[in-house]
C-alpha cells in the first residue's frame, strides 16, 4: 500500500526561460530521459524585446519526483525561474480548442445551440461544416467534444493549457 506522498497528482509549471533555439527540446529531453509524461505544453514569448518565453508544462508526479523536476530543470542555463502553480496556490488555468463539426438539418441545429450553450464562436462554417472556437477548462472542452461526438465530430484541435497565479504576485 501507498501512502498518499508517493502518490502521482497532476501539477502546472511556468518556465521562464531565455528565448533561444533549442531550450524547448532540452526541457522535452529532460522530461524523456527520466520517464516523465508531459500532458500539455505551451510556449510564447513574453518580453517586449522577445529575449524571453515561459513555458506552462502540466504533468503529472508524486510530490518527491515534482521536488526532482523542479531542481532539474532550475540547473538548465536558460532557465530563469520555474514555479509550481499547484502548489503555490490558487491559479487559473484555460485552453484554446477549435472543433469542427459535419452534418446537416437536426443534426447541425442542436450543434449550434449547445455551441451556445458552451460559448463556443463560430470561426468557420460552409454549407456542410463548422468550426468551433472554445476556451475554457479541460472539463469544459472535454464535455464539449463529447457531445459533438454524437452529432458529426470531424476532427479537434487544442492549443494545450496556459496557466497563471492569482493575486498580485507573479509566477
Amino acid at each position: 500500500m501507498q501512502i498518499a506522498a508517493d502518490l502521482a497528482e497532476r501539477h502546472t509549471l511556468a518556465v521562464l526561460v531565455d528565448n533561444e533555439p533549442g531550450i524547448l527540446a532540452r526541457i522535452a529531453g529532460l522530461f524523456t530521459a527520466r520517464g516523465y509524461n508531459i500532458e500539455s505544453l505551451t510556449v510564447s514569448e513574453i518580453s517586449t524585446d522577445d529575449s524571453v518565453s515561459r513555458i506552462t508544462i502540466v504533468t503529472s508526479a508524486s510530490a518527491q519526483v515534482m521536488e526532482q523536476i523542479i531542481a532539474q530543470l532550475e540547473r538548465l542555463i536558460p532557465v530563469h525561474r520555474v514555479t509550481d502553480l499547484t502548489v503555490l496556490g490558487p491559479h487559473v488555468e484555460r485552453e484554446l480548442a477549435m472543433v469542427k463539426v459535419a452534418g446537416t438539418g437536426e443534426q447541425r441545429i442542436e450543434a449550434m445551440r449547445l455551441g451556445e450553450v458552451y460559448r463556443a464562436r463560430v470561426v468557420d462554417a460552409t454549407t456542410s461544416s463548422f468550426v468551433f472556437e472554445l476556451t475554457g477548462g479541460r472539463d469544459k472542452i472535454d464535455a464539449f467534444v463529447g457531445l459533438m461526438k454524437q452529432l458529426g465530430l470531424v476532427e479537434v484541435a487544442r492549443t494545450g493549457i496556459v496557466a497563471i497565479a492569482r493575486g498580485r504576485d507573479a509566477a
